[in-house]
């Protein structure tokens, strides 16, 4: 059911008493342009929602903000709590609503990458997306520790660790690189080891690195004794130093649970409005990781509440990804998931404590153990991750403090400054790029209450306007990017730009309450005029001139000069700036790929794909200049004619350039 909007949101859109109905669900808040902007699950959704209509003076700021933001409220029924839990969470991840939690990371945190799915794997510390075939180890805090650590086990198990252009390069010339002549990498690139011989050392290092230590380390000792027994000391030394390695690098994990448990342990330290949140990832009873978030609350909650949101989406997330990270050589097997721990500690249950844990073993398919530790390790454990919560709490504090207050006072600076009706909480940028006139792009950055929103930046190659100057090329970018808000705006007006079937918003569906062209009187000229041919009269310009920081309003004679020290001024250059750097970003994209191919254009029977494969496979036009025949035919699609030809065609471009 859906409670239809009107003019008078906190009164118009309540739902009539007695058609909430009293069962477990997950409802969401819609604004006025049918955008989501909360998502929550309840036990009972009468009781729930009749809550957010009490006395707004009586309500948490974050919610008392969010009730008077939407315009209408939704709901869906359900059987179960964990039907109600997976719903929100799905929902939370479709509609990535903006006054909902999400505990997304600030950077990303380096992993140990075993590439099982190549017939040579390889070692190596990775940041980014998982991938199918590759098997992770980590987050780890620090990528300096996690370089440490592999370089010391490199001596016991010597795996490759090159790129694939290093080691096909080691493989045509036939000599191992440096850590093939110094014992730390068996070489497989030039055949000292076969591949069957080279897979087992990456499986003995992933049961190692797993935390399967000890059954390493009475091998290698049992190895050494009968190394000594047989009066083959050189053998026997070097498995003696390969121990003394290994006990190096594991006094850099110190065992922190006795019973050798795969557990995460999550603390949390709070007030009123924010909360801070710490995991330890503890794999084979040794801290494999350490992760950590700061976040606004949206309602007034306690710890039981915090920790039903996090675990909510912190393991839907981890459990979606492509690949999991692993931790022990057991929790491989295709029916477990090893982003989801076997056991959970947590400070304090939340209320629907079973279902959560259900749902969790539903992600890892096995038994996962939610529960408070009471004694023992755990509970040292426990209290060490909340003096590192209470410690990056206060940190947060004194580091942001002046951050939130700064971005308020900047916004409504703003407004006043520049006589708008309201503070502009939602900022675009447009940005031009080109080099005398080549290659012409244009960026667009969102800032939403003062942050980069980036999922919603765009960019343009600029078409009609190309040859006419920044002026008409900021027209053109304005003209399309409005374009696309009133051509997706439904007819009656109640949803702008909401996809009927998927309900998430369309592209450029709402629009900016202040749009800045980087430029003086004339670019913002343009843009106004622009936005007065098409109908739209609510969105404010404004040009920022990069020389003297000066603020230019539409048809006025003079500029707006804000003091140095202004925190608006600081956050208009922030946005410009960010609009400049994602357009040279664009534009060199595109220069370079016109650059790396015009050479290549007029190569007969050469299609985009050999092209592709020659420029990747030599790194750059100059060494594929460079190459002979049979290294160019060599790459693979490529023949000996086609070869001569692409030699053809680079000398000629060469002669044409040197002209």
């Amino acid at each position: 059911m859906v409670a239809d909007p009107s003019t008078d949101r906190r009164v118009s859109y309540r739902p009539a008493p007695g058609t909430i109905p009293d069962a477990p669900g997950v409802y969401k808040f819609r604004d006025s342009g049918g955008r989501v902007i909360y998502v929550g699950k309840a036990k009972s959704l009468r009781s729930r929602l009749n809550s957010y209509f009490a006395d707004v003076s009586g309500l948490h700021p974050r919610t008392a903000q969010m009730v008077t933001t939407a315009a209408s409220v939704e709901w869906t029924v359900v059987t179960t709590e964990v039907e109600a839990l997976q719903l929100e969470y799905n929902w939370i991840k479709e509609f990535d609503p903006r006054f909902n939690v999400r505990y997304r990371d600030d950077k990303s945190y380096p992993v140990l990458a075993v590439t099982l799915n190549e017939e040579f794997p390889r070692l190596h510390v990775y940041r980014g997306a998982r991938r199918k075939g590759v098997r992770y180890f980590g987050p780890y805090a620090h990528a300096w520790a996690l370089r440490e650590t592999l370089d010391v086990l490199l001596r016991v198990f010597p795996a490759r660790t090159c790129s694939r252009d290093v080691f096909r390069r080691q493989s045509r010339i036939g000599r191992p690189c440096l850590l093939g002549d110094i014992g730390k990498c068996s070489a497989p690139c030039v055949g000292r080891v076969t591949a069957e011989q080279h897979r087992q050392i990456v499986d003995d290092f992933c049961e190692f690195f797993a935390g399967r230590t000890d059954v390493m380390m009475r091998r290698l000792e049992k190895e050494m004794q009968e190394a000594a027994a047989e009066l083959e000391f050189e053998r026997a030394a070097r498995l003696r130093d390969d121990l003394g390695a290994l006990r190096r690098a594991m006094e850099k994990q110190a065992v922190v649970l006795g019973d050798g448990a795969d557990a995460d342990v999550v603390a949390f330290a709070q007030d009123d409005l924010q909360a801070a949140v710490q995991v330890f990832h503890v794999r084979g009873g040794r801290v494999r990781g350490q992760r950590g978030w700061v976040i606004e609350k949206v309602e007034a909650t306690g710890t039981a509440g915090l920790v039903d949101q996090f675990l909510s989406q912190f393991y839907g997330d981890q459990a979606t990804a492509d690949e999991p990270i692993a931790s022990s050589p057991e929790e491989n097997s295709p029916e477990e998931n090893s982003a989801v721990p076997r056991e959970v500690l947590v400070p304090e249950l939340p209320d629907d404590a079973p279902a959560i844990a259900e749902w969790l073993s539903t992600l890892r398919g096995s038994r996962v153990q939610l529960r408070v530790p009471q004694r023992g390790d755990k509970r040292a454990l426990m209290e060490t991750v909340e003096r590192n919560a209470k410690e990056a709490f206060v940190q947060h504090k004194l580091k942001r403090a002046g951050d939130l207050t700064a971005r308020s006072a900047a916004l409504q600076e703003l407004q006043d400054q520049l006589g708008l009706d309201t503070a502009p909480l939602r900022i675009e940028c447009v940005d031009i790029s080109h080099i005398q006139g080549s290659d012409v792009v244009a960026s667009l950055v969102v800032f939403e209450d003062g942050l980069p929103r980036k999922a919603e930046y765009r960019r343009f190659a600029i078409r009609e306007a190309a040859t006419q100057g920044d002026v008409a090329s900021i027209a053109e970018v304005v003209r399309r990017r409005f374009y696309r808000m009133v051509n997706e705006t439904a007819p009656d007006g109640s949803k702008p730009g909401i996809d009927p079937e998927t309900g998430k918003p369309k592209k450029f569906a709402y629009p900016p309450n202040l749009l800045v062209v980087d430029g003086a009187g004339p670019q913002a000229n343009a843009a106004a005029d622009v936005l007065t041919e098409m109908g739209i009269g609510d969105v404010a310009v404004i040009g920022l001139a990069k020389r003297l920081e000066e603020v230019w309003l539409p048809a006025e004679p003079e500029p707006v000069i804000l003091p140095r020290a202004s925190e608006a001024l600081y956050l208009l250059q922030r946005v410009r700036d960010e609009a400049h750097r994602f357009a040279i970003a664009y534009h060199r994209q595109k220069r370079a790929k016109r650059m790396t191919t015009s050479a290549l254009d007029d190569v007969p029977g050469l299609g985009e794909t050999r092209k592709t494969a020659l420029i990747k496979h030599f790194g750059s036009l100059k060494r594929l200049r460079a190459a002979s025949i049979d290294e160019i035919s060599g790459v693979p699609g490529v023949g000996r004619r086609t070869a001569e030809a692409v030699l053809a065609a680079l000398a000629r471009d060469k002669e044409g350039n040197d002209v």
